[in-house]
């Protein structure tokens, strides 16, 4: 009988369905769980589920019981791997579940501001049109996407997938290298260069020691003053009060962000306290959350517990 706790259910949406393991078990879930509730929520446990709940090294080592650790999400980053890998703890993730979501958001972003459709919608809420006295105006540039680069610094299934998308709107399109190396594999070009090249800079990479802060002042001031910045990887991945200050100085011409350094992001984020900006779209962490994707993750969380109980554990990390 394994005992299975789901410790951030509401990570999920109500109207997603989860399938029932096919093993013998009982399932314990929680909306959300806070860090000081962890270890007694998961004292009987063998199966953790969390999508954001961070199980460190101190929670893991009193656990006992503890066989298995299914991140109902792609990150890793909220479970100490290195433990698990040497107390015998199987990690899983989810793979492959948002190749249609997370694209159709960035190209989403990637349209309302090369074409300014915020600036244009508070123009519109504080009279601007109405004191031009004109069928049209023009207060911010319009830019197509047609003809344009599109940098991704990530090529696994979701920058392969934007790529797609964005070659069948007209784009070129750059690969990023890994910051720092001094080789570059075929088929992709110096991390320098994509930065500076780009006429908008898609990140899709995972956060780690190496990715924090990716794209920090430095790379903002060499990218081009029209140039786009879209993150719908990991927030840490963008130094958040040097994106502001590039967006306030002219540094880069607008940037989209649907995740930040802590979620949820407060009022004393940089970029929640600047969402009035008109070259800064912000989205809720939402770009991996189209029905079918959040489906499709349910249903492989099931089948990553279904497949370890059988003694043929997938998605291992």
């Amino acid at each position: 009988m394994e005992n299975i706790v789901f410790l951030d259910r509401d990570t999920i949406p109500a109207h997603i369905q989860l399938p029932q393991p096919n093993f013998s078990h009982e399932w314990h879930q929680y909306p959300a769980t806070a860090p000081q509730q962890v270890l007694s929520r998961l004292q009987q446990a063998t199966i953790a589920v969390s999508n954001k709940v961070v199980l460190d090294a101190n929670i893991l080592s009193q656990l006992p019981r503890l066989k298995m650790v299914a991140i109902a999400a792609t990150g890793t980053n909220n479970v100490d791997l290195d433990y698990c890998h040497q107390h015998g703890i199987t990690v899983s993730n989810i793979r492959g579940y948002a190749s249609d979501s997370v694209p159709e958001h960035v190209i989403a972003m990637m349209f309302a501001l090369r074409r300014n459709l915020m600036g244009y919608h508070q123009d519109i809420q504080t009279g601007v049109w109405q004191q031009k006295k004109q069928f049209c105006f023009f207060t911010h540039p319009i830019r197509d996407i047609n003809g344009s680069t599109l940098g991704i610094i990530g090529s696994g299934s979701l920058g392969q997938a934007i790529a797609k998308l964005a070659q069948a709107l007209g784009m070129e399109v750059l690969f990023a290298e890994r910051k720092g190396q001094p080789k570059c594999r075929e088929g992709y070009t110096p991390f320098s260069d994509v930065v500076e090249q780009a006429d908008i800079l898609t990140l899709h990479c995972p956060l780690t020691a190496e990715t924090a802060n990716l794209i920090g002042r430095q790379e903002l001031r060499q990218m081009k003053p029209s140039s786009l910045l879209i993150n719908t990887g990991r927030g840490g991945l963008v130094d958040e009060q040097a994106l502001v200050d590039a967006l306030q100085q002219g540094e880069i011409s607008g940037a989209g962000v649907d995740v930040f350094t802590a979620e949820p992001a407060d009022d004393n984020n940089p970029l929640v306290a600047h969402a009035h900006l008109p070259n800064l779209l912000l989205t809720p962490h939402v770009a991996w959350g189209a029905d079918s994707a959040i489906q499709t993750l349910a249903n492989q969380l099931i089948d990553n517990l279904n497949r370890f109980v059988n003694g043929k554990p997938q998605n291992v990390v």
